[in-house]
């Protein structure tokens, strides 16, 4: 039974626990869980991840979908109560996939921002239309060196500025740090 609606953003470094938290916390906030998938095998290596996220996973509802998600989540959701949201870090990786080769040939950066920006909208406008609640998942990655590349750049800055969107529809997040959570919105009393 779904007590009551709440938007949690877990944030955090590679490998801090955010998609293992995910897991735990979900089933405390309602029965039946849909868990949105966003990578893309593209490589073997990453085929390997995504099999080993799969068996870990509990044998919720999966969708696995690389962009246009909160439409495929209005589709998909049935009786879900819970949607884990993994990852928007990869969402936004996959937006810049379809719109650069990272050959170093010119991007379109007011085309990628726009496209990235309007699927972070669509995905809020999803989450305020449903009954459920919604757990995301992202990665902090403005705390390491700034990338050498235009396109990492771009790409850091984005992602940066999705995370504020998100972060300020949510109602907790928290910041993962070696597999502990730690709330930073509300601001514990």
């Amino acid at each position: 039974m779904l007590k009551e609606k709440i938007i949690i953003l877990l944030i955090g470094g590679a490998g801090s626990g955010k998609s293992h938290f995910a897991q735990e916390l979900a089933p405390k906030l309602g029965e039946p869980v849909l868990f949105v998938a966003t990578a893309v095998a593209g490589d073997e290596e990453m085929h390997q991840r995504i099999s080993e996220h799969r068996r870990k996973r509990p044998p919720w509802s999966t969708l696995e979908v690389t962009t246009g998600v909160g439409k495929r989540i209005l589709e998909k959701l049935g009786s879900a109560k819970v949607v884990i949201v993994d990852c928007i870090t990869l969402l936004v990786n996959n937006i810049f996939s379809q719109y650069s080769d990272q050959t170093g040939e010119p991007i379109d950066a007011p085309l990628i921002e726009k496209k990235v920006i309007t699927e972070i909208n669509e995905l809020i406008e999803c989450i305020n239309q449903v009954d459920a609640s919604f757990i995301i998942v992202t990665n902090e990655v403005g705390l390491g060196l700034v990338p050498t590349s235009r396109l990492g750049r771009l790409y850091r800055d984005l992602l940066a500025r999705v995370n504020q969107m998100l972060a300020e529809a949510a109602d907790e997040v928290y910041l993962m740090v070696s597999g502990l959570p730690v709330l930073i919105k509300p601001a514990q009393k």
